[in-house]
């Protein structure tokens, strides 16, 4: 809010209702060692004008490059209308339809985003969206862990080339909870968990998280890992690209069964880069497990005059319903992400969808075949890819990033700090937005950076 509203004397009044002295006792609650009234590393206040000053010079250091980088945040093509219509005051203000006889337009909205995703996913029920594709994925272990077999097993499967930040996240999440994740190596030379190596595993396990494709762009051998991981007994969680789902098999038919829950990073959907955010994440299950999924479920329905309604179910597993025995105690979703989600889908279609999703493939065929034609540039990995790939590069990727960044290239994503047997790689993606001359401008900067 651009003022503060309360005077000194609003203050006064609310402390004398609250019956505290001063406001610091409201906090008294809070261990004297866990507070802090260091603050010298804050600098001095600025007054608005200086503040709008400042910003205008941090954001005169922006750039524009030709992105090259993926990792989990890419960079698409967004349809005017989108956001056009996204950012009208009726979706964009909305907050969570808790009253369904005001909210018909926002819970439409959700029903026809979930409708969207089952349909893509090739799952049976859809979420309205959680936080982030990290906190989804947290969240399917969670669930996977309290599915299986009552609970007996509270041991998850999850391979290394999984997205490092999402590993991170999910051990931040379930760390304190009595869940322990067993890594599981990739094969150096294929870039996906070869299924032979899950042989040696004994031990009961609750889920196996099956990345497609994997952190390295490599489409991992999912019937053959759901079917080992079903023949266990244990459940299989899909952490998936959307984008890549208009092309590849749906997670709900790999294998003999399908996968049980589903889940990943939404940004793909119309989302734009914007510096760091903001992101949504998306969770699918089959039918069965629908009580233990977390996060809102919008349903239809008719009215007394059978017309159709909207309204949110199952609100059971919520926190604001029955906190303690909730299934999440985080699962605010992210509505103005879906809406624009919701859109970008309507707007593309399932011809639409395929076209993006072949021309970033081609896109990054192009650019691999371009740049490991250059002495000393080869593709690491030999399985089949999406639109990202790892190369190797004759110098430390560090400066390939550096010198072409230079020259308006955003050139990857290094790996060696997860991965430190990569070390000089960078993960290079192209989205259907990179065209030939993006590519030969790449060639260009990266043959002279070589030369230098």
């Amino acid at each position: 809010m651009p003022f503060i509203p309360h005077t000194d004397e609003d203050i006064r009044a609310m402390l004398a209702t609250a019956g505290v002295p001063d406001i610091e006792t409201l906090f008294d609650e809070i261990p004297a060692d866990l507070r802090t009234t260091d603050f010298d590393a804050v600098p001095p206040g600025l007054n608005e004008m200086e503040v709008s000053r400042l910003l205008q010079e941090r954001a005169a250091q922006n750039r524009p490059t030709v992105c090259f980088a993926g990792g989990g945040a890419y960079q698409h093509h967004i349809p005017a209308a989108v956001w056009e219509i996204t950012s009208r005051g009726e979706y964009y203000s909305a907050y969570t339809p808790y009253q369904a006889e005001a909210s018909q337009g926002t819970l439409q909205v959700i029903y026809e985003y979930q409708s969207m995703m089952t349909a893509l996913t090739g799952m049976e029920v859809s979420n309205a969206s959680i936080y982030d594709g990290a906190s989804a994925l947290g969240e399917a272990v969670l669930m996977a862990v309290r599915l299986s077999r009552r609970g007996k097993s509270s041991c998850v499967l999850l391979p290394a080339t999984v997205h490092p930040a999402y590993r991170q996240v999910v051990a931040t999440l379930v760390g304190d909870q009595g869940i322990s994740l067993q890594e599981i190596s990739y094969d150096f030379g294929s870039g996906v968990v070869e299924p032979e190596t899950l042989e040696s595993i004994q031990k009961d396990f609750a889920a196996l998280v099956i990345p497609q494709p994997n952190y390295f762009g490599c489409l991992e051998e999912v019937d053959t890992l759901t079917n080992w991981a079903h023949e266990r007994g244990a459940l299989v969680i899909g952490v998936v690209n959307p984008t890549s789902l208009a092309l590849l098999k749906p997670p709900g038919e790999w294998g003999e069964a399908g996968a049980d829950i589903v889940c990943g990073e939404g940004q793909p959907l119309g989302i734009p880069l914007a510096s760091g955010g903001p992101y949504f994440g998306f969770m699918a299950c089959k039918q069965a497990h629908v009580r233990q999924l977390p996060g809102r479920i919008v349903g239809r329905t008719v009215d007394l005059e059978s017309k159709p309604g909207y309204t949110l179910t199952l609100q059971a597993r919520e926190q604001h319903i029955r906190r303690s025995k909730a299934t999440s105690n985080i699962c605010t979703n992210q509505g103005l992400m879906v809406t624009a989600a919701t859109l970008y889908m309507a707007l593309l279609g399932p011809q639409g969808l395929a076209q993006v999703a072949t021309a970033c493939h081609a896109n990054t065929m192009a650019l691999v075949k371009r740049l490991t034609a250059l002495p000393g540039v080869e593709q690491v990995f030999e399985k089949p890819f999406f639109h990202e790939a790892v190369l190797r590069f004759p110098v430390p990727a560090s400066r390939v990033l550096s010198v072409l960044g230079q020259g308006g290239v955003l050139a990857g994503v290094k790996l060696e700090q997860a991965y430190p047997e990569l070390n000089d790689t960078l993960l290079v993606c192209a989205t259907e937005l990179r065209n030939e001359e993006d590519i030969e401008f790449y060639v260009r900067e990266l043959t002279a950076a070589l030369a230098g």
